[in-house]
């Protein structure tokens, strides 16, 4: 009989269940969700910053030098040799010197490369 008497009550155990899905919760918008808001804040911020001359890439890994903003979603983009392209925005994946910088640091520490 003592041993249902200790035995917690469905209300605790409710309280419990619904503290740790609580928790749950939290720790996966600290470490997924604010993450990537923080990425997508930095994106748009360099996206805003961008003005004619910057050396950029796209989303298809072109390289290329912006030639003119034509509004606030479209771009010319100099690729070299005369050739120039229409670009949107969006599709600018970063600065060319720092995604280069990057790909440089993952080659260095064979994040890049494929095991076999």
């Amino acid at each position: 009989m003592e041993a249902l008497a200790d035995a917690p009550s469905a209300t605790e155990a409710f309280i419990w269940n619904m503290a740790l899905v609580g928790i749950l919760v939290i720790l996966f918008y600290f470490l997924l969700i604010m993450p990537q808001q923080r990425r997508f804040k930095e994106h748009s911020d360099m996206l805003s910053d961008l003005k004619k001359g910057d050396r950029v890439v796209t989303g298809g890994g072109l390289i290329g030098k912006i030639d003119k903003i034509v509004d606030d979603r479209e771009m010319v983009v100099d690729l070299g040799n005369g050739l120039k392209v229409t670009a949107l925005r969006s599709t600018i994946q970063g600065k060319a010197e720092d995604v280069t910088k990057r790909a440089a640091n993952d080659a260095k520490t064979g994040k890049g490369e494929k095991k076999k």
